[in-house]
């Protein structure tokens, strides 16, 4: 499983197998810039690989206008 942190909603989600973080993004319906993702102190690209146990920050910075 991985487990997923949203900011700024506060919220957690799980997913049993994602293989990529452009994968994730795809699965949370965002683009490649809408969000930042970190695992640990690593900002991790939409070419990264996530791994089972891993837990993802997923930063949403997205301009309000």
């Amino acid at each position: 499983m991985i487990t997923i942190h949203l900011e700024p909603k506060k919220s957690t989600l799980t997913f049993p197998r994602i293989n990529t973080v452009l994968q994730l993004l795809g699965k949370l319906n965002l683009k490649t810039n809408d969000a930042l993702i970190i695992r640990g102190d690593e900002l991790l690209t939409p070419d990264r690989r996530i791994h089972p146990g891993d837990i993802i920050t997923v930063r949403l910075v997205m301009s309000r206008g």
